[in-house]
């Protein structure tokens, strides 16, 4: 039987911006499995539903969780920005084959609020009680933070794509350190599968020297992979074609 890929998408997104890499690895022979989180089903154009404002990472790990337990078997976790942080706990629950973590957000322990973080979310962490509201980047934050690689007209056209997100599951990774709950920690003794983390040197709202430090949290297990002309929208920015190729060559060499 075909190994299976499980694709989390980060904030904002969707099942959608998974297509070049489904693609790809169908191609490959692989299976996939490309999963909406709750509340982001929605047209980008409506209001959000009020209960995705106090949605937890752990309510949405304990969903992905449900998910992976129907298929039967581990698959490979791959997860993109937030997704990324995602894979992450569905890993050290001992989840999955193996993790690939593209430009990931990082757990609970690794500080993230540099100047470009700060400045991607300036909108957001301006608003009073953010941490309990649907929030969304304004279309400059995300022409900044994620999309400068690509060209004007597709930022436009991902940014319409675009739907709310969590301000809780924002707070709890960025503010970790008052969150009691402690939603975004990973223990990485319990982290034993094979992980690949992967950073793009240009990305500015999970910058390189933070990926890095979060391959060097599961260091007993992990490879890194920095790409020099990438940044953060490494799924869809011009030669994502490169990065998915990597990942297929890891993963062959990891059995």
């Amino acid at each position: 039987m075909a190994d299976m890929i499980f694709m989390i998408h980060g904030m904002w997104g969707g099942s959608w911006y998974w297509e070049n890499y489904r693609r790809v690895f169908e191609a490959k022979g692989y299976r996939s499995v490309a999963v909406t989180l709750p509340y982001h089903d929605m047209d980008p154009r409506g209001i959000p539903d009020p209960r995705l404002g106090t949605t937890s990472l752990l309510d949405y790990a304990g969903i992905l969780e449900q998910d992976v337990r129907e298929f039967g078997v581990k698959p490979i976790v791959m997860g993109h920005s937030m997704g990324g942080l995602l894979a992450q706990i569905l890993g050290a629950r001992g989840l999955a084959k193996a993790l690939v973590l593209l430009t990931p957000a990082p757990p609970a322990g690794i500080v993230a609020l540099t100047p470009s973080v700060i400045r991607s979310f300036w909108s957001i962490q301006t608003t009073w009680g953010f941490w309990r509201k649907p929030v969304r980047q304004t279309e400059s934050e995300a022409a900044y933070s994620m999309f400068h690689l690509l060209p004007v007209k597709e930022q436009k056209e991902t940014y319409e794509r675009f739907v709310y997100e969590s301000g809780r599951a924002a707070c709890e990774i960025g503010y970790w350190p008052f969150d009691r709950r402690g939603a975004s920690r990973v223990d990485e003794s319990k982290m034993t599968c094979p992980v690949l983390v992967v950073a793009g040197a240009q990305d500015r709202i999970t910058p390189a020297p933070v990926v890095r430090q979060v391959a060097r949290k599961y260091r007993t297990v992990s490879s890194y992979k920095e790409f020099e002309n990438h940044a953060h929208w490494i799924v869809a920015e011009p030669g994502w074609q490169d990065v998915a190729e990597y990942v297929g060559a890891w993963l062959r060499d990891k059995g």
